[in-house]
């Protein structure tokens, strides 16, 4: 059940195809606008300036991004998540900690995997605010775009949380991820996208992002 609160902010927010003034209760209640929510840490360009079809599940490379913290509030290693929208192909790399380095140390990596088609995998890239993300923007120099998502609206991101939710019944909340190996976590990811899914026509995630790269890499 979705909450009133995020009602109403989508509300705000203009995901819904009615308008504020269609609501009395969402004038009462003086509704927190999207434009009021900007992330005043200006880490980079807003959601609220993102092209709606990166919003859908249209067309592949279009992203979500997240972090999963074990304990200690991310004072030791944490995983970033990174989710491809249609295919629902899902990312988790083992990062040392809950830095902006270590995020940009791991997306160095992923450019470097990718190479020349790095920008075509990656279209744009939608994160949270957190401190972490603060200096994600500089992967647009990639040939990305990157968008931050406002705060405490993680419905922004829901594919990502959502499969966050589900890695965690390999790494349970409130357990160290100091416990796991890179292996293990990318063990974990493999695990989530080999399985097929009915919202997939019963294709897996795996196969489905496979045809996504075989389209670029035979262009």
């Amino acid at each position: 059940m979705v909450s009133t609160y995020t009602l109403y902010n989508m509300v705000w927010a203009g995901l819904l195809p009615i308008k504020v003034t269609e609501l009395p209760e969402a004038l009462k209640r003086k509704g927190r606008k999207s434009e009021d929510r900007e992330n005043k840490k200006r880490y980079g360009t807003s959601i609220s300036d993102r092209p709606e079809i990166a919003a859908q599940r249209m067309e592949e490379g279009r992203w979500e991004g997240g972090a999963v913290v074990g304990k200690r509030a991310g004072h030791e290693a944490v995983v970033l998540t990174l989710l491809e929208k249609k295919t629902e192909n899902y990312l988790a790399i083992r990062i040392p900690g809950k830095t902006s380095k270590a995020v940009m140390d791991a997306m160095a990596a992923l450019r470097a995997e990718y190479g020349q088609h790095f920008p075509q995998v990656f279209k744009t890239i939608t994160v949270d605010n957190g401190s972490e993300f603060a200096d994600f923007a500089q992967t647009e120099a990639w040939g990305s775009k990157v968008f931050f998502a406002h705060p405490y609206a993680s419905w922004e991101r829901a594919q990502n949380e959502r499969h966050n939710g589900l890695f965690r019944s390999f790494v349970p909340k409130g357990v160290s991820i100091e416990l796991f190996t890179g292996e293990d976590i990318l063990a974990a990811a493999d695990e989530l996208n080999g399985r097929p899914r009915r919202k997939l026509g019963y294709c897996t995630q795996e196969e489905l992002f496979g045809a996504f790269l075989d389209t670029i890499y035979t262009a």
